[in-house]
């Protein structure tokens, strides 16, 4: 075996530990998503203090995302992730310690579950310059598309599982699973081979936290396709956030599915997920093939178009095919935007300009656009005219990509290099 191809061996075994690590986590993550809520209103039985988790876990990417991604590209990437992970495991396993005890109390529940959620913010801006380091730029839309993949598998598997869980058992006893999940995620982490990050003098001079951020900001701002990319991806984002907000009111309201003990609802909330498995599967063929300009360009009116016919639909079958177009359009926009970024972005910069980009997107965008279609369908248009409110936003992100001549640019750019 010569060299090349011992490294191409030796990328693709840790490649799989580190996708491994992260399905783990995603999974673990996703049974404490479903059990906090239930395990605080079991304590409390107030819907009050229950949507306080949601809230509790939103708002560490707001607060902590910026200096997270300038501390990450500081470190030594596998040992704060390391460490994250280990100090989550510890955050989990009080829950169920204390509630063993006798001890639990919703703020413990509350106060855990923001200060985990604020530990994910910091691995998530490490892992987002692990993995190009990691594989390299080349393999980069390839394994990116994989982990997006397999960790949209387990968005869509374990919820459900775990909520048939959490009416079988406790759902503190359960909250151990994540925990020990999070350990599990570190040592795979661990047993890693090749760097997670690189040295360059840039890692190594001295400058403040406040430069670092700005560095971050200045390069997005500066690359003038990664701006465009991260603003149309928000308005993008926010239509995303509209249809999580109406689904269960519009299931209802138009297309005749039950809130409760009815298995078309499941359907409807799996099929975006599916959609995300089967962008994750053409993404790689599709950049290749067209470029990522181009791409987005495409896949762009494409998501508003299933936007729109999801908007329209009054029988839920016509709704899943829908959705699960939209969902598909939608994971080709993310994941064409992400990949695009960490391909240009350089190694120092990565968590930074990285994790800038999810807090618009995830942070801003997404609450936004849940929010607004709240808003619009308690002001008396309902839920299909909160989904209206977000097909509107979808629509001038848009409008914005191919107005701009960024994207049309850079795709004759492509053409001409090829």
């Amino acid at each position: 075996m010569d060299s090349a191809t011992a490294a191409d061996a030796g990328i693709r075994i840790d490649f799989r530990r580190y996708l491994a690590a992260r399905v783990v986590s995603v999974a673990g993550s996703l049974i404490s998503v479903v059990a906090l809520p239930v395990l605080v209103y079991q304590l409390t039985g107030s819907p009050g203090w229950t949507s306080a988790v949601a809230v509790a876990e939103a708002l560490p990417y707001l607060l902590f995302g910026l200096i997270a991604g300038a501390i990450a590209d500081r470190v030594r990437r596998r040992r704060l992730m390391i460490g994250l992970d280990l100090a989550t495991g510890a955050l989990l396993a009080s829950i169920p310690l204390a509630w063993s005890l006798d001890m639990l109390t919703a703020g413990h529940v509350l106060l855990a579950g923001f200060a985990i959620q604020t530990l994910f913010v910091f691995f998530d801006a490490a892992n987002f310059g692990a993995l190009p380091t990691l594989v390299g730029k080349a393999r980069l839309t390839s394994a990116y598309s994989t982990l997006y993949g397999a960790t949209t598998i387990a968005e869509v598997a374990v919820p459900p599982l775990a909520g048939l869980a959490v009416a079988i058992i406790a759902p503190a006893p359960l909250i151990a699973l994540n925990a020990v999940t999070a350990v599990a995620s570190a040592l795979l982490i661990r047993a890693i081979v090749r760097p997670l990050s690189t040295d360059t003098p840039e890692t190594r001079r001295p400058v403040t936290i406040l430069a670092d951020i700005g560095a971050g900001l200045s390069f997005i701002w500066g690359n003038r396709v990664v701006r465009l990319l991260t603003l149309v991806g928000t308005t993008h984002a926010a239509a995303g956030g509209a249809w999580v907000a109406m689904l269960v009111p519009f299931a209802d309201h138009t297309l005749g599915v039950a809130a409760s003990g009815d298995a078309r609802l499941a359907a409807l909330f799996a099929c975006w997920g599916i959609g995300g498995v089967l962008a994750a599967r053409i993404v790689p063929r599709l950049g290749a093939r067209l470029g990522q300009a181009r791409l987005a360009l495409t896949a762009l009116p494409c998501s508003l178009l299933a936007a729109v016919a999801t908007l329209l639909t009054t029988h839920w079958l016509a709704a899943v095919v829908a959705v699960t177009c939209w969902g598909t359009a939608h994971s080709v926009v993310v994941l064409n935007a992400v990949t695009y970024r960490q391909q240009v972005s350089p190694d120092h910069l990565q968590a930074r300009v990285n994790t800038t980009g999810r807090m618009l997107a995830w942070g801003v965008g997404q609450p936004v656009g849940a929010a607004v279609a709240g808003a619009v369908a308690v002001a008396g248009a309902g839920a299909r005219g909160g989904l209206a409110a977000g097909a509107t936003l979808l629509a001038i992100g848009v409008a914005v990509a191919w107005l701009d001549p960024t994207l049309r640019r850079a795709q004759h750019s492509t053409k001409e290099s090829e």
